[in-house]
């Protein structure tokens, strides 16, 4: 289990995390969410031990951070911001380098370092200066290093940030694996990220704690909760939608005859809309119940503390 309590940390006059707590059992993936400057970053390097706090704790399967350092950070699997690497070094050389930093000689060495190199399908690069590959493998070799020593917990600061889809793709592929038998935690502020890879999701802005909660959870706090959304051939009748029993507001959208009929909080309305579809006889080509939308909800919370 991971523990932070009340983890507060200054610079000069800025306060970058402010009076932070919350905790991450095994087997979750935590999405740890914010907008850029939130202090998710200062979080992670505090989590690891790279940074002190100004105050608060952080304990790592019962090892806290400051005063227990080593032992906490054997336990960790880090992968900072840039996933940043020795650019002149091969891959193979790197890794090889990273495990006997770690400890590792000899034949374990080879093990732990073939395991990391297939776990995250390094095979046609390892010959290859870290210098020389695409953003996609330079992560590759970034979690290769963070997964070589087997690590109880993985910290993933901005896991795939800069990478184009093929390439988000693939990371979160290798991450979702990874994930199995592992704590995680996945620093972004790429909302997608939670709903592909996160069990559970906590948002901060300015340092502090805006929500925590699954990402069904936070798409629930959504206006767009149980929003119904029509595509037709035809315009639509936007007020005998707007007066059906448990709807609040009717939206048009971007696309041609296209509607959002918002939900009263609690409310499902799908039933009554789809009963005002039949008797009207219109043509729905599309017709989706909305979870709610993330993004939206992202904004509002983060909106005041920008």
């Amino acid at each position: 289990m991971i523990e932070i309590r009340n983890l507060t940390k200054r610079f000069a006059q800025h306060t970058a995390v402010d009076d932070l707590s919350f905790s991450v059992q095994p087997g979750e993936v935590l999405g740890f969410l914010g907008p850029n400057g939130a202090g998710k970053s200062t979080t992670m390097k505090m989590l690891t031990g790279f940074l002190a706090p100004t105050s608060g704790t952080a304990s790592i399967l019962g090892c806290d951070i400051q005063s227990q350092t080593l032992k906490a950070q054997r336990q960790i699997g880090y992968l900072p911001e840039g996933a940043p690497c020795y650019g002149d070094m091969t891959v193979r050389g790197f890794l090889e380098f990273i495990a006997e930093v770690r400890g590792f000689r000899g034949a374990e060495k080879t093990v732990r370092v073939q395991n990391a190199v297939e776990q995250v399908e390094l095979e046609t690069v390892l010959a290859q200066s870290i210098d020389t590959l695409s953003k996609g493998f330079k992560r590759r070799v970034g979690l290769a290093q963070a997964i070589l020593h087997d690590p109880r917990v993985l910290i993933l600061d901005e896991p795939t940030d800069g990478l184009d889809p093929n390439q988000k793709h693939q990371v979160r592929q290798l991450i979702q694996g990874l994930a199995r038998d592992k704590i995680v935690i996945i620093s972004t502020h790429i909302l997608e990220e939670v709903t592909a890879l996160c069990t559970r999701a906590v948002v901060i802005a300015h340092g502090r704690l805006l929500a925590d909660g699954t990402p069904l959870e936070l798409e629930s706090r959504s206006r767009y909760h149980q929003a119904v959304t029509l595509v037709a051939d035809e315009a639509l009748d936007r007020a005998a939608l707007a007066a059906l029993p448990g709807v609040v507001g009717v939206e048009e959208n971007a696309r041609e005859h296209s509607l959002s009929v918002l939900a009263q909080p609690g409310a499902v309305i799908f039933p009554q809309v789809n009963a005002l579809i039949a008797e009207r006889g219109w043509q729905v080509r599309e017709l989706n119940v909305e979870r709610g939308r993330l993004d939206e909800v992202f904004r509002t919370l983060t909106r005041g503390e920008q």
